[in-house]
C-alpha cells in the first residue's frame, strides 16, 4: 500500500515522543548542570538507566494521600492513595532523601505519563480511532489500581493521587480532576497528541477533536490557562500534520510562538544563546506551562531539522525534561522524517508500541522506508 504523508509524519510524531521519554527520563527533574554532569560525563546522549541518587529530588515532600506536597501517611479513614489505591508495592521508595523518581527504571523504560498515553492510544483503537471518554477513564482507573502494577515506575504526579483520592471520597469518574499549586503543567499536554493525530486522520473535524483534547484535557487537569495553550498545541499539530510539502514550518512555529506565549523564537536563536540562558534564565525548566510550553517552542524552532540534537538538548536542560520533552517529541516528528529508528528500537517496549501505533494510523503490517529526510 502506499502510505500518505500524514501517515508518515504521523508515525514520526508518535515514536519520538517515546524516545524523548525514555531519554530524559534518568536525569528528570534534576535542576544543576553539575548534576547531570556528575551522573552522566559530557551529558545524557543515549538511553540510560536512571541513576540511584537523585540530588534534586522531593519526591519524600510529596503528599501519597492526595495531590500536592503534604505529610506522608494515612489520613483518618481513607486509604493511602500511593500503594493501596495506585503504585501498589512501592509506597517504601516515597519517604526516602534523594530517591530518584523512576527508582530501578532501566534504559528504553517509559514513564507512568508515557504508559498514559499508550492508554489514550489503546482507548482510541477500542473505539475505531475515535475518542471516548468513558472508554478511557475505564481503562485509566484499571491500569493505574492493578495489582502488580502494570508499568515500571515508582512515582505518580500530582494529578493522578488527585485523581484517585477524589475517586476514593466518591466522585464520579469524571469529576475527579484535582486542582494544585502544579495543575497548569505540561504534563497535562502528554495524552493530547494521540488524540489529534488518530481522529483528525479517521477525518473528525479539526474543531470537533479540539473539544474532545479539552475535555480530555479536563478529566485530570482543570485548568483554564493550560486548556489555552493545549487548543494552541492541537492547532500546531494539525497544521504540521497537514502541511503541504513546500509550506515553511519555521513559520507555523514563529506564529504559535508569537499568539501563545509572546515572543519571537528566531530571533531568540539568531542571538545565538546557550540553551541553558533560554531554559533555566528566560523561561522556567519546571513543569508549570507559563515556562515549559515558550521552552518547547523554543526548542522546537531551534532544533527544527535536527530531531535526535533537540531531544538530546532537552534531556540535558533538566528540569521537567520527560514531559516537555514528549511534547517537543510529537512536534519535531511532524516535521521530520527523523532518524531516530535505532533509538526506538531500543525501546524497551517497541514491539507493544508498534502495534498500538500503526493500526492509529490505519496500518496494519507495512513498514515505511527507513530513510531519513525531512517531510
Amino acid at each position: 500500500m502506499t502510505w500518505t504523508l500524514p501517515q508518515r509524519r504521523a508515525l514520526n510524531a508518535l515514536q519520538l515522543m517515546f524516545v524523548a521519554d525514555a531519554l530524559a527520563m534518568p536525569v528528570h527533574w534534576f535542576y544543576n548542570r553539575q548534576d547531570i554532569e556528575k551522573a552522566f560525563p559530557g551529558g545524557v546522549t543515549s538511553l540510560a538507566a536512571a541513576p540511584d541518587f537523585h540530588p534534586s529530588s522531593i519526591m519524600s515532600l510529596h503528599s501519597t494521600s492526595r495531590g500536592g506536597r503534604g505529610a506522608q501517611g494515612q489520613h483518618g479513614a481513607s486509604p493511602e492513595i500511593v500503594g493501596e489505591v495506585i503504585l501498589k508495592g512501592r509506597r517504601k521508595y516515597w519517604g526516602n532523601a534523594n530517591q530518584h523518581y523512576h527508582h530501578g527504571m532501566q534504559a528504553g523504560e517509559n514513564t507512568l505519563n508515557a504508559h498514559c498515553a499508550r492508554i489514550v492510544m489503546r482507548s482510541l483503537l477500542a473505539g475505531g480511532g475515535r475518542y471516548d471518554k468513558d472508554g478511557f477513564l475505564d481503562a485509566y482507573i484499571a491500569f493505574m489500581t492493578a495489582d502488580p502494577p502494570e508499568h515500571p515506575d515508582t512515582y505518580a504526579e500530582s494529578y493522578h493521587r488527585g485523581f484517585f483520592a477524589n475517586l476514593a471520597s466518591g466522585k464520579s469518574k469524571d469529576s475527579c480532576g484535582a486542582v494544585t499549586h502544579d495543575t497548569p503543567s505540561i504534563g497535562g499536554l502528554v495524552m493530547i497528541a494521540p488524540v489529534v493525530i488518530s481522529e483528525r486522520l479517521n477525518g473528525t473535524p479539526l474543531k470537533e477533536v479540539q473539544q474532545h483534547c479539552r475535555d480530555h484535557l479536563f478529566l485530570t487537569h482543570p485548568e483554564v490557562e493550560l486548556a489555552r495553550v493545549c487548543a494552541a498545541y492541537v492547532a500546531l499539530l494539525d497544521e504540521l500534520l497537514f502541511r503541504p510539502e513546500d509550506a515553511t514550518v519555521e513559520l507555523l512555529l514563529a506564529a504559535t510562538a508569537r499568539e501563545s506565549a509572546g515572543f519571537d523564537p528566531a530571533e531568540l536563536v539568531a542571538n545565538g544563546y546557550d540553551d541553558r540562558q533560554v531554559i533555566g534564565a528566560l523561561f522556567s525548566p519546571a513543569c508549570y506551562i507559563s515556562g515549559s510550553w515558550p521552552s518547547v517552542l523554543y526548542l522546537a524552532y531551534k532544533y527544527r531539522y535536527q530531531p535526535r540534537q533537540g531531544l538530546i538538548a532537552n534531556a540535558n536542560l533538566g528540569g521537567d525534561n520527560v514531559h516537555r520533552g514528549i511534547v517537543l517529541g510529537a512536534i519535531l516528528g511532524l516535521i521530520n522524517f527523523a532518524r531516530l529508528y535505532d533509538d526506538f528500537k531500543q525501546l524497551v517496549d517497541q514491539a507493544s508500541l508498534i502495534e498500538e501505533i500503526y493500526p492509529i494510523l490505519g496500518l496494519s503490517g507495512e513498514r515505511p522506508g527507513e530513510e531519513g529526510r525531512a517531510l
